[in-house]
């Protein structure tokens, strides 16, 4: 069974999204993404599939939930659980969960590590949210702090958590 993670960009509200987009632009946070998840595998809903710009992931399993059998998804797997996703994934090391709200929801239970770009800011007018991180559960065990400038909006910092 691989390593489960989830990463996400989350606002101090608990925020990741609006209307199928993500809540804001940080190119550094968009590297980071690329290079802890290049390589590996990635399941994700699929509305967080649809709202990739480029369609599935270049260089990486993509495994895609969804509730319609026929599905097709351009390189991409269509699963129909988080189990048949995580049985395509049986040979890999870590498989990281990208999204939306609801996968983050029914797999923060079986995830060991979450990579959380912490964004200070609160976003009101956000649709969908991260579950809560319980500190009875997870323990920050490293964390880089970023202030804006002329490419960052926001501050942000990169914080991993694992469970306790």
């Amino acid at each position: 069974m691989p390593k489960i993670s989830l990463i996400a960009a989350v606002a101090e509200n608990l925020a990741i999204g609006r209307n199928k987009e993500l809540l804001c632009r940080l190119p550094n946070d968009m590297k980071h993404f690329k290079e802890m998840t290049l390589n590996h595998a990635v399941i994700m809903g699929r509305r967080t599939y649809e709202s990739l710009p480029n369609g599935a992931l270049v260089d990486r399993k993509n495994l895609v939930l969804t509730s319609v059998p026929e599905s097709f998804y351009d390189n991409a797997f269509a699963c129909y659980s988080i189990e048949d996703a995580l049985q395509l994934c049986e040979s890999e090391d870590e498989v990281f969960v990208i999204g939306g709200a609801m996968v983050y929801k029914e797999t923060i239970d079986m995830a060991t590590t979450l990579y959380i770009t912490e964004i200070h800011h609160k976003f009101d007018n956000a649709d969908s949210f991260f579950p809560e991180i319980d500190k009875n559960i997870w323990k920050e065990i490293s964390r880089q702090d970023f202030p804006a400038d002329n490419k960052h909006e926001y501050p942000y910092s990169f914080v991993t958590y694992i469970r306790k």
